[in-house]
């Protein structure tokens, strides 16, 4: 999976809304800054977060972005599939409608699990959890054993 500037900029501006007092707005100005994210950027973002239906706007002095949902029901998956579409895109293609001749054929097997797995992470992990710096469990032990393979595999 490639993470593209856009899906890292949305799910950083979704943390900051997240972070903010529930029903406050939050100026794009604001997200902007604080996440070091081009603003004409982080607008055409944000506007596919509310055609997604994961943020709200008011225009005006007050005005602002707010989330949609309570941040424990939007997930990253979620706030990817709004900017990005897909988890795991192979070919634009459904996996249902792709085979592979073989030797190659194992191949399906293994973009079905890589999808899997990527949801197994995605799909857990919500906003309220970036905002409160509690990940769920689960995926603090991936990056551990992440974390620990690098070490061994590229020690300093």
């Amino acid at each position: 999976m490639r993470v593209s500037a856009k899906t890292d900029y949305a799910l950083q501006a979704m943390a900051v809304l997240a972070a903010a007092p529930e029903g406050e707005q939050t100026k794009a100005e604001q997200i902007s800054k604080a996440q070091d994210i081009p603003l004409k950027f982080l607008l055409a973002i944000m506007n596919e977060l509310k055609r997604a239906r994961l943020v709200r706007s008011q225009r005006g002095v007050e005005g602002g972005f707010v989330l949609a949902r309570p941040a424990d029901e939007i997930t990253l998956a979620d706030v990817i599939r709004a900017v990005d579409g897909p988890l795991a895109n192979i070919h634009d293609s459904s996996l249902r409608d792709m085979a592979y001749p073989s030797p190659a054929e194992p191949l399906l097997e293994v973009w079905m699990a890589v999808r899997a797995s990527l949801r197994c992470v995605l799909e857990e992990v919500t906003l309220d959890h970036l905002a409160t710096g509690r990940l769920p469990k689960s995926v603090r032990s991936l990056a551990a054993r992440y974390e620990a393979d690098t070490r061994v595999r590229y020690p300093s």
